[in-house]
């Protein structure tokens, strides 16, 4: 038996004959440890998540640190609400019985995270799991070693093993982990490894929450406050050196306002990103900067203009923020998710085109209208599908603890965040009491006289 499946064993012991039975206020203790940990250890954290990629002491108390510390404070103010049952009426032909619908657990969880947001994408999922009162093995990435580390000294200082336990190590050690029997997978990163996971999954018919990602395009139409939509679009797309799944991954602009989308774009870069600011976040190792690099090359050699940016440095995975212009549909910056500081920009005239592209390709995690016009907002919508969508904002809606986080399709299975977590982590259970003695149900079971073969057809027919 290998360290994984013992692991696993003792999680499985603990949940069916300690945890099962525990009080809510329990749930609760724990979630409040967790959060005391993370303020008490606050530079801590920044300082770590520097080590991997330089991300800033205020980018990581915004992204990493505040969403954790706000989505405990959302569950323990909610958790109550969640849990409680839910007695559903019956209908004519249940007369006699009770129906209700009860939360539980789902048992032993496994949480993958990803690279790039490495406290917050880990921890968030484990807060769900916790509120919804399961044991967790959690496997932080490789990617970031330092905040990995981290993690793995906080989860064992503040649970034991059989409970809550993180699991370090590279994707072979998440092959191993994905071949147990778990109750909930919860994965985070690319639709390619997520269709891994799912493959994996569905050999033990476990559920999953899959956090994947896509194409997130921005819509700026003739309507559109410039100022304002570039101001939002530069934050949501650099943040992080364009490491975030919800960052936009390329813009449709008005032809009447591609030139002053441009010139505001770059102004904006300037403010929110001066060469001034060393606190910029790196790409997060080599392997990734030479992938974005060779999309930016391979874009540039078919026909994409360096609009603004394009400063390298090589030996800090640096990539300045940078705006491409001349975007076709055949773009290599056009045709991949860039997940990196690369802004294609492509013009439209008219909207009902710029829908149609956009649905040719694959359901996006996130999409984003910059728009006066109700009309264009609402035909966008309806004409649409997307995982999340935000109107004259980018990213923030991630942060919403009262709107369900997730993709579609091919951008994600499930959601996250707030009660739409919780129920992930959950098994909605159905209990119907039925009475003893004469029942509805008896008035239609055999053997079938006369009488019981004409209320059959009129009840089955009466409507």
């Amino acid at each position: 038996m290998n360290s994984y499946q013992s692991i696993f064993n003792s999680q499985k012991t603990f949940f069916i004959q300690e945890l099962r039975a525990q009080s809510i206020s329990s749930r609760i203790k724990k979630l409040k440890t967790l959060k005391n940990w993370i303020k008490k250890n606050e530079k801590i954290i920044c300082a770590e998540i520097k080590k991997d990629f330089n991300k800033g002491t205020e980018e990581v108390l915004l992204t990493e640190i505040k969403p954790i510390l706000d989505e405990i404070n959302h569950a323990i103010n909610h958790i109550y609400d969640w849990t409680r049952e839910e007695k559903v009426p019956n209908p004519l032909g249940f007369i006699g019985s009770k129906s209700k619908i009860i939360i539980e657990p789902k048992g032993v969880t496994l949480i993958i995270a990803p690279w790039n947001y490495p406290f917050n994408l880990c921890i968030g999922p484990l807060v769900s799991s916790i509120t919804a009162g399961n044991t967790a093995i959690i496997k932080p990435s490789e990617n970031t070693p330092h905040t990995a580390e981290l993690i793995k000294k906080m989860i064992a200082e503040l649970f034991q093993e059989q409970e809550v336990t993180a699991i370090t190590g590279d994707y072979l050690v998440s092959q191993e982990l994905l071949k147990l029997p778990f109750d909930h997978i919860f994965f985070t990163g690319s639709p390619q490894v997520g269709k891994i996971v799912m493959k994996a999954a569905a050999e033990n018919l476990t559920s999953v929450t899959l956090e994947l990602g896509g194409r997130n395009p921005a819509i700026v139409d003739e309507t559109a406050n410039i100022k304002d939509a570039a101001q939002k679009i530069v934050w949501g797309k650099f943040l992080n050196s364009g490491q975030t799944c919800i960052a936009p991954n390329y813009v449709y602009v008005h032809e009447s306002k591609k030139s002053e989308l441009e010139k505001e774009l770059i102004k904006q870069i300037e403010i929110q990103f001066s060469k001034k600011n060393t606190e910029v976040s790196h790409i997060v190792n080599k392997n990734h900067f030479d992938r974005i690099n060779s999309l930016l090359e391979e874009s540039i050699k078919r026909g994409a203009e360096l609009k603004y940016g394009g400063r390298k440095l090589e030996d800090i995975n640096y990539l300045s923020p940078s705006i491409l212009t001349n975007v076709t549909k055949d773009s290599p910056v056009f045709q991949d998710e860039i997940f990196g500081p690369l802004l294609p920009i492509l013009t439209f005239n008219k909207l009902e085109e710029t829908i149609k592209t956009i649905n040719e390709i694959e359901k996006p995690l996130a999409l984003y209208v910059f728009s006066k016009s109700r009309k264009n907002q609402h035909f966008i919508i309806q004409n649409s599908s997307a995982g999340t969508t935000a109107i004259n904002e980018t990213t923030i809606q991630f942060a919403q603890p009262n709107l369900p986080f997730g993709g579609v399709n091919h951008s994600g299975i499930g959601k996250a965040h707030g009660k739409y977590g919780f129920i992930e982590f959950s098994n909605q259970r159905a209990v119907l009491k039925q009475r003893i003695g004469l029942t509805s149900l008896k008035l239609i079971s055999p053997p079938y006289t006369n009488f019981k073969r004409k209320l059959i057809r009129f009840i089955t027919f009466r409507l």
